[in-house]
């Protein structure tokens, strides 16, 4: 959907039952772990192109049982692969979903951020004539300076799908 102003309410509820649902997925996933980046940097990499090699492997270790020796446990190499692949399908839906509350986000913050420029352009004229706006003139005015002198953030993701 392209981007127009976003005018939309959460619910209290539906915004619950959403926390559920992250909560239900986090419990049926708790075998998750997280790797330090020296964890990340040593180990293989199974992208597309690996993931066909993988799956010849198996099929090639299924057909020829003899060769491997008797401690290679197949059956925990073929579970690695199916979680493999079923992790890399879930983790291409999430980051889809991710990116869009990502892009609603930043429209929608976008959208409240204009909205209190606004705001505060008209309490900085009303202070002229208005008693008691001027301390909340200065206070909206010190905290957008606060905001703007701070350096903007390099965005990060490192939630990539296997490649």
């Amino acid at each position: 959907m392209p981007y127009q102003d976003i005018n939309v309410r959460l619910s209290e509820a539906d915004l619950q039952e959403i926390k559920q649902a992250i909560d239900t997925i986090q419990s049926k996933m708790s075998f998750l772990i997280t790797l330090t980046q020296e964890e990340r940097k040593r180990l293989y990499k199974m992208g597309d192109k690996r993931l066909a090699f993988v799956q010849n492997s198996i099929n090639v270790a299924q057909s020829n049982r003899n060769i491997l020796p008797a401690s290679f446990d197949l059956e925990a190499y073929t579970n690695d692969y199916r979680l493999a692949a079923n992790l890399n399908e879930l983790l291409m839906r999430l980051t889809q979903i991710t990116e869009q509350v990502d892009d609603t986000l930043m429209a929608v913050g976008s959208e409240a951020m204009g909205s209190s420029l606004t705001v505060y352009e008209y309490v900085k004229t009303a202070a002229k004539k208005t008693p008691g706006l001027k301390a909340i003139a200065e206070q909206l005015g010190s905290l957008f300076k606060a905001i703007r002198s701070k350096p903007a953030r390099p965005a990060t993701n490192d939630s990539e799908p296997l490649s």
